[in-house]
């Protein structure tokens, strides 16, 4: 189930952190006033009360950035949004100028379980309906079709650790391959490629939909449908 003890104006403030550095990058006071539709004023005060709760890292004039906690938290948020806007779309047919509205309303009731449930009816989506990419759920699964193969929720227990696509990442970041998404189509691609987990990744820039990066110090090319269902930890 959602955390009861986060509240929505929290999660709204992380999910706009997340947003705009995902890769932990500091985000000024500026840009979460403009994007919150609140006062500066307002905005400092509630980044020193994330500092203290230990979501964020705040400097003064500079703006804040994620902590470990504060992106366990703006990941299942920001996911479960994009999720619904694709269920909203896909599935209810709501246009497309009201989807991202009625997914903001919904996004902080939606339950952790109902979320799988959504995840799974849609096939494991990698894509909102803007083209931002989907975050990894928080499930200690290496794939899907590990987490399909599970019926009942209360058996799941959550991964300890973040995760983060290979085109999120920033330019030249490395990890290792916690987490692989997708159909068994798609699973197969990437094992074919040699990819798999447990491997240590080096990313190192993309160009148009290509992504280069090496996988145990062997370089290669990769889809940005590959690259965004390769997770590694972070």
């Amino acid at each position: 189930m959602t955390n009861d003890k986060i509240s929505e104006n929290i999660e709204e403030y992380l999910e706009v952190l997340y947003r705009n550095g995902s890769n932990k990058e500091q985000v000024s006071t500026t840009t979460l006033s403009k994007e919150l539709g609140i006062a500066p004023g307002s905005v400092t005060q509630m980044l020193k009360k994330l500092e203290t709760l230990g979501y964020i890292d705040y400097t003064p004039y500079r703006g804040a950035s994620l902590t470990d906690e504060g992106m366990k938290i703006a990941q299942k948020i920001t996911r479960k949004h994009r999720i619904l806007e694709k269920f909203l779309m896909d599935v209810l047919k709501v246009k497309e100028e009201n989807v991202h509205d009625q997914a903001c309303e919904m996004e902080h009731s939606l339950s952790d379980e109902a979320e799988r449930a959504l995840c799974n009816m849609l096939h494991h989506p990698d894509l909102c309906p803007d083209d931002n990419v989907i975050p990894a759920c928080d499930l200690d699964f290496g794939s899907c079709k590990e987490c399909f193969s599970v019926k009942d929720y209360d058996n799941i227990i959550n991964r300890q650790f973040n995760l983060l696509s290979v085109s999120e990442l920033a330019p030249n970041s490395k990890g290792v391959i916690s987490f692989i998404r997708g159909n068994n189509e798609l699973l197969d691609t990437i094992a074919d490629k040699g990819i798999k987990l447990g491997d240590t990744l080096n990313y190192y820039t993309n160009e148009d939909t290509e992504f280069l990066i090496s996988i145990n110090d062997e370089e290669l090319s990769i889809s940005s449908e590959l690259a965004n269902n390769i997770f590694i930890r972070v």
